[in-house]
């Protein structure tokens, strides 16, 4: 007989035995202790302030605009969210001064914590999409309550801008000032306060330094490095030099002196301090060849979680572009090109923020210019995999009693 072989009568399940009421109920067996008194929700997320902190201008004006709300819903959810990634930014930075992140089990918390800044970040750019449901003449309506008030006045995302490592010499002047005159009082403080500790470049400039290998009495990376890559060069000339004239030649030829130039001038170090001299390079030269030293052998376990952070830190240069870039694009659509709120030139100024001047580890970007193929790449022996995984406790200098939360 074809078809279920269940459905003889031997395997067939009686469903009408089936009764919800013949289930023991389990889902209603707890307990409410918020009846017994104690903390609770409500109470213990302040709801009562946050949810009591949207004051609509147009209301108190006698005009109540309804998409007010929105706008000051969104904006408030930005800063709730600048101020954790403040909460974590500043805990990353606490573990890399006090010198916990020799630790690995503290480098694992570096890299959590970035990488949720980053997850937060992506979804500020995602939230734009939640205020462009307001048209333009939406916004229009009660655009003329908020002036001089200016998204430029948010204090976090100037301290979120330095304690990162925006450089100030390459900030653009807001009316032609210096940012910072914007500001008054505590916040001006600091915001002075934030320009003059260590940024996480600075920090993670510092640790890129102590990169293990580096020592060109140990196994010196960089000078074999340079002599792979000079041999390299040499053998592809040749090959190319040993074919038959052609134009394909000529192409190949003229490629060829392109890639030497780039990469012979990655070892030219009063080259790269000119280019930190002129903004055009964040990373000192030491720190530019542990970057590339991780991103070489970041295979290697002792440099996976190394090139995790690194790979982070670019996620977050990336998603600090694209919030710029939204915020542009949403302001170009909601107000054209008419003044700021704030006194800016309002779309001209936003568009001028959105370029490398802003990216702050642009370096990291650029170690792909340097890519070379594989067999380039000096090879590890036995000592030096040795050396690699137990770098870090070779110097008693690693060892610290204290942890980091």
């Amino acid at each position: 007989m074809s078809g279920c072989p269940f459905w003889e009568n031997k395997y067939q399940f009686n469903f009408n035995k089936l009764s919800l009421s013949d289930v023991e109920d389990k889902s209603q067996e707890g307990q409410n202790k918020a009846n017994k008194g104690g903390l609770i929700y409500g109470d213990y997320l302040q709801l009562d302030k946050i949810l009591n902190a949207q004051e609509l201008q147009s209301e108190k004006k006698g005009n109540k605009i309804h998409d007010e709300h929105l706008f000051i819903v969104t904006h408030q959810a930005y800063e709730l969210w600048f101020k954790q990634i403040l909460w974590e930014l500043d805990s990353v930075r606490v573990i890399f001064q006090n010198g916990h992140v020799r630790d690995e089990r503290n480098m694992l918390k570096v890299v959590a914590r970035m990488h949720r800044i980053a997850m937060i970040l992506k979804l500020l750019v995602e939230q734009f999409s939640v205020l462009e449901t307001m048209t333009s003449l939406d916004f229009f309506d009660f655009r003329d309550y908020l002036s001089p008030a200016s998204g430029f006045q948010s204090l976090q995302f100037r301290l979120l801008e330095n304690k990162i490592g925006v450089p100030q010499s390459l900030r653009v002047p807001y009316n032609r000032r210096h940012y910072r005159d914007n500001f008054k009082g505590k916040e001006n403080e600091l915001l002075l306060k934030s320009e003059q500790e260590l940024t996480l470049l600075q920090l993670v400039e510092a640790w890129l330094e102590r990169t293990p290998g580096l020592q060109p009495g140990g196994f010196n990376f960089w000078g074999k490095f340079e002599i792979n890559v000079l041999k390299g060069l040499e053998e592809e000339f040749a090959m190319v030099q040993a074919k038959e004239d052609s134009e394909e030649k000529e192409d190949q030829m003229a490629e060829l002196k392109k890639q030497k130039e780039v990469l012979i001038s990655l070892f030219d170090e009063k080259l790269h301090e000119h280019l930190l001299s002129k903004g055009e390079r964040r990373l000192s030269y030491k720190a530019m060849k542990g970057a590339l030293m991780i991103y070489f052998y970041r295979e290697e376990p002792r440099f996976q979680i190394p090139f995790q952070l690194l790979t982070s830190l670019m996620d977050i240069d990336v998603l600090m572009t694209k919030w710029r870039y939204n915020h542009v694009c949403m302001v170009h659509r909601m107000i054209g090109s008419k003044a700021g709120t704030g006194g800016s030139s309002g779309y001209q100024y936003l568009r001028s923020t959105v370029s490398d001047r802003y990216k702050v580890f642009v370096d990291l970007f650029n170690l792909s210019t340097y890519l070379v193929p594989r067999h380039w790449i000096p090879k590890l022996n036995p000592t030096v995999h040795k050396f690699l995984y137990t770098a870090e406790y070779c110097d008693s200098s690693y060892f610290s009693s204290d942890d980091s939360d």
